[in-house]
């Protein structure tokens, strides 16, 4: 052995450039939590993250633009692709901001109720899988083979409505075809709401009062007051520190149906991830108990008056015996509707947040110009913030969390 080795050795020496030395590594795109396409360049002291870089834009498809190039009802399915876990809420935002556009909303309708009975399906749809896989990522096998159960039954009223498990396109400018909704199809959605509960039961008494998920949960990506105000978050993550904010409940930017029904909503007080998950929690039980004030509604015919909504598609109804008819079908769905010049915004809230879109007509049948405010865009800037002096199997749990879908990130 080379005893120059030991001779030469400074201890001092040694042990501070241990000390300063950090790491550089790449969490994803290909990690799976990190939904296949974010980048984290992540600056490490051992497992401490000192500094976080986050790159967006492998998904960016450009939608915002194609919308542009195409008439206002063959936009509607883009808008199934922006976020896949809320595709019924998407369309809803859409279909508002056109119908305040022509001056023909109708709160009052059936088709209100309808579309608040699917928007809180697909907020069902949303949180359970977003429980689910933040579990997953924590380290909890079990809720995701409950969650996919319940899923599956969801997806297949999805499917029996719109004949497809996703990507709908099932709302239309102050249109729906109500023979798709029969009495067998409710009857069905209050059963599958009295076996949820025993679902979410379990959920609950398996995570709730976990140790293991409260110590990966509590304290955990704590930001107050003026963070959210700071970074414009919305939705659970600025409800999660005490900011009591819903447009549901909200008496001046209410929409669709929601001021008519009785439900809650759920703030924090830490703005932690554990926060974050009771709230979902929560929401699910709130969800089911709107879809049974809704399908009561619908179930008393009385209650449903067809000729309070106004058809802008009435070619629907046409008679296709005559070649005539066929081609003014035809003619009007391609031409589609001229939406004179002028601006709106609308927003809906999502299970992510607060969702925005903003369309300005130009006198023709495309819009000129559309803009979304996905949630999701704006939540992922905290990350940075939270994530600093925590260890790296804590930003498994911030990005769970969060809950991203990179759709309507990288638009």
């Amino acid at each position: 052995m080379n005893r120059s080795i030991f001779l030469n050795w400074q201890p001092e020496t040694f042990f501070l450039k241990k000390l300063i030395k950090n790491f550089n590594i790449n969490f994803g795109p290909q990690h799976p939590a990190t939904h296949g396409v974010l980048r984290l360049i992540l600056q490490l002291n051992n497992e401490l993250i000192e500094k976080l870089d986050i790159h967006i834009g492998y998904l960016h498809r450009g939608t915002e633009k194609l919308i542009e190039t195409k008439n206002y009802l063959q936009n509607l399915p883009f808008f199934d692709r922006f976020d896949y876990m809320t595709m019924f809420i998407h369309e809803h935002v859409y279909c508002l901001n056109i119908e305040t556009l022509i001056n023909k909303l109708n709160y009052n309708s059936s088709l209100s109720f309808i579309r608040v009975l699917f928007d809180e399906i697909s907020r069902i749809l949303n949180h359970i899988i977003a429980l689910a896989c933040h579990a997953l990522d924590v380290g909890s096998m079990t809720p995701i083979f409950w969650s996919f159960e319940e899923r599956e039954k969801l997806l297949e009223f999805c499917e029996k409505i719109s004949g497809a498990r996703m990507h709908y396109a099932l709302y239309k400018f102050n249109f729906f075809n109500y023979k798709l909704i029969s009495n067998n199809l409710l009857i069905d959605l209050l059963i599958f709401c009295k076996n949820f509960f025993i679902t979410l039961n379990e959920i609950h008494n398996t995570l709730t009062y976990n140790k293991i998920w409260k110590q990966r949960l509590i304290n955990i990506g704590i930001f107050n007051f003026n963070d959210c105000i700071n970074y414009g978050l919305t939705g659970i993550m600025s409800r999660s520190c005490g900011i009591k904010r819903d447009l549901r409940l909200s008496k001046n930017e209410t929409y669709s149906n929601y001021y008519y029904l009785n439900f809650k909503s759920f703030i924090g007080q830490h703005g932690d991830c554990y926060d974050r998950y009771l709230i979902r929690m929560n929401e699910l039980s709130e969800s089911i108990f709107i879809i049974f004030q809704i399908v009561k509604k619908l179930l008393i015919k009385k209650n449903i008056n067809y000729l309070k909504d106004q058809f802008i598609f009435n070619s629907i109804n046409s008679n296709y015996i005559f070649m005539e008819n066929i081609l003014n079908h035809f003619k009007f769905w391609n031409n589609n509707i001229i939406i004179k010049k002028q601006f709106n915004f609308s927003a809906v809230e999502s299970p992510k947040g607060e969702l925005g879109l903003v369309i300005i007509s130009d006198n023709s049948n495309k819009p000129w110009k559309c803009k979304l405010k996905s949630p999701g865009y704006h939540h992922l800037q905290i990350l940075q913030k939270i994530s600093k002096n925590y260890f790296i199997a804590d930003l498994i749990t911030l990005i769970g969390s969060i809950d991203i879908v990179f759709g309507e990130i990288d638009k």
